[in-house]
């Protein structure tokens, strides 16, 4: 990490105390924070964190690594999560399991070489009436089939090539 880039990380990271507090409660919503802006928790950010709320920097890797939806490495832009109950397995899962791998080429617990997309099973998401189910980001999908599957990331392509193209101009 560069020192201007360390130096706006700290900048960032003093913001969000602020808006969260300095605190060992403000320690979740700090990662989430980060973890949304930059895919996923450097060694560097959860050093500063601990810094800035006074705890030790293996209580903030401890916690990192105990949520699934906080990670200390990179994942893509659109983190892809199939639900793995056996109520989505009855409704189709591998299915919609093949459909994601062969789209994206990469398997599940894999990131596209470009950065767009991982690919994470999930254990619930209180679907299992709607299944199979995946969230993508915070967007709850349901009642899956090859065609939405393909849709859906047709559509998670064209975004992140509308969001690449608004940042250029």
């Amino acid at each position: 990490m560069l020192i201007g880039e360390k130096e706006r990380l700290s900048g960032e990271l003093v913001e969000l105390a602020n808006k969260y507090g300095k605190n060992r409660s403000a320690l979740l919503p700090i990662l989430q924070a980060v973890m949304e802006k930059y895919h996923h928790i450097s060694d560097v950010a959860m050093q500063e964190i601990a810094d800035l709320l006074e705890i030790h920097p293996v209580e903030v890797y401890s916690v990192v690594t105990f949520y699934s939806f906080l990670k200390p490495e990179r994942s893509g832009n659109f983190k892809i999560r199939l639900c793995k109950t056996i109520s989505c397995d009855m409704q189709g899962k591998e299915k919609i399991k093949n459909v994601l791998e062969n789209e994206l080429g990469i398997k599940f617990g894999e990131t596209t070489k470009d950065g767009r997309f991982s690919l994470e099973w999930v254990n619930c998401l209180g679907m299992c009436d709607q299944g199979p189910a995946m969230l993508v980001n915070y967007k709850v999908y349901t009642n899956l089939t090859a065609g939405k599957v393909k849709q859906i990331i047709d559509e998670c392509r064209s975004e992140f090539t509308s969001h690449a193209v608004q940042k250029e101009g």
